[in-house]
């Protein structure tokens, strides 16, 4: 599948474009495209939407679902904080990834750092209709009721 890529007015063109760092990579990395090339704190606690400096042609019944980075998560605690974040096919805006800090220390986000793995995935729309739902062994039980194993 193609997915039409340009950058926004201002971004970084020298930035690569998402790609995968592996033959077996499911998600390809996407980089922060500050427009004045800076740096910025991300506080713990704190929450930022990054700009990647790009936009997407995203075609009908596919979405890009944006996931966190792995080695960000565990030596920073830095994740997606709309984890996944969805890129709809019909969105031409600029992408920014809402990243937020969990770890108990500043992290410098920095022009051109990986921060994200963007996933193309089908979609599927459902037709929601009024009707009662077929009943189920589970039935109503939320949070916790099928048990908690050791």
């Amino acid at each position: 599948m193609r997915i039409a890529v340009a950058h926004v007015a201002g971004a970084d063109a020298t930035l690569p474009l998402p790609r995968y760092a592996t033959a077996g990579a499911a998600g390809a990395d996407v980089c922060a495209n500050f427009p004045d090339r800076k740096t910025i704190p991300l506080a713990p606690g704190a929450r930022v939407a990054v700009p990647t400096g790009l936009r997407f042609g995203i075609p009908p019944g596919v979405e890009v679902q944006v996931r966190p980075r792995s080695g960000l998560a565990l030596k920073h605690g830095v994740t997606v904080a709309n984890a996944p974040g969805t890129i709809d096919a019909d969105y031409r805006g600029e992408v920014r990834v809402l990243l937020v800090n969990l770890g108990t220390e500043p992290v410098e986000i920095a022009h051109g750092m990986r921060i994200a793995q963007l996933v193309a995935a089908p979609v599927l729309r459902a037709d929601f209709a009024p009707g009662e739902p077929d009943d189920t062994a589970r039935g109503a039980g939320g949070f916790g009721s099928t048990g908690i194993d050791p």
